[in-house]
């Protein structure tokens, strides 16, 4: 890949960082109602989604490294 190409995965993912955890977030405030199962999916759907976050932040931070080195 170019280094161009890469640059733009690594900020496409740390969007995605942000997105992920602004996801977790509404899915958790949005998707809970007034049932203890539906506030406990909810919880657990939203801690799910939340934990995508990290992930995308290294990808991010791979493919900048990746990115530098071909430069």
């Amino acid at each position: 890949m170019k280094s161009s190409q890469l640059k733009l995965l690594s900020n496409a993912c740390f969007v995605l960082g942000f997105a992920s955890i602004v996801g977790s977030i509404a899915i958790w405030y949005f998707t809970g109602g007034s049932d203890v199962d539906h506030q406990a999916h909810a919880e657990r759907f939203g801690i799910f989604v939340g934990l995508w976050a990290p992930t995308f932040f290294i990808l991010s931070n791979r493919f900048d490294r990746y990115s530098e080195k071909q430069t």
